[in-house]
């Protein structure tokens, strides 16, 4: 009998063997999840944001408002917003407004910070400033257009490489790139 107790504790053995290995094995499965392409689809896609809206204030009183078709998180930094379709209206505190339209936009909510590109229009009073890329800082109180850069109003007509504008101020320097081109201004009569 002792040879039967023996095979018997070897048979008993033998299956604890098996139902352990196949546990273990099936535990090893659920610690190693494998990442579906799905996955990493839907967790971009949470990125996005449709009809974006920003507001600020800064220290003078004027009012900053951004408004976008669509907003995209930028994966390496929260604080920055990329905008497509975008409308940005500066109501001053003197009461006068100026509107901001772009195709594209980089957005920084920690300082408010804004850089428009493609099709960039800038309406203020009667001007019209049309470019393709416009630098707004509040921090550094400027805007800086450059690219294909054109001014008009009533009277007159300004072609240009750069315009920046010290935003408190308002004062404004007009330049090109290379120093043997000029300013091109012409008059509307």
């Amino acid at each position: 009998m002792n040879k039967k107790k023996f095979i018997g504790a070897l048979i008993v053995l033998f299956f604890f063997s098996i139902i352990l290995y196949f546990f273990f094995k099936d535990e090893k499965k659920i610690e190693e999840p494998k990442v579906k392409k799905e996955n990493l689809e839907s967790s971009y896609s949470l990125n996005i944001i449709e009809n974006v809206s920003y507001s600020s204030k800064d220290v003078n009183g004027n009012e900053y408002i951004i408004i976008a078709k669509k907003g995209e998180i930028d994966a390496s930094d929260s604080n920055v917003i990329f905008l497509t379709k975008v409308d940005a209206t500066i109501k001053l505190v003197d009461g006068n407004l100026v509107l901001i339209s772009s195709d594209y936009g980089k957005y920084n909510t920690n300082n408010f910070d804004t850089i428009f590109s493609k099709n960039v229009i800038i309406n203020y009073l009667e001007n019209e400033i049309i470019g393709e890329y416009l630098d707004f800082s509040i921090l550094r109180n400027t805007m800086i257009i450059t690219k294909n850069v054109k001014y008009s109003n009533s009277k007159n007509t300004l072609l240009a490489d750069v315009i920046e504008m010290d935003i408190k101020t308002k004062d404004t320097k007009i330049y090109m790139y290379e120093g043997l081109k000029k300013v091109n201004i012409k008059s509307k009569k």
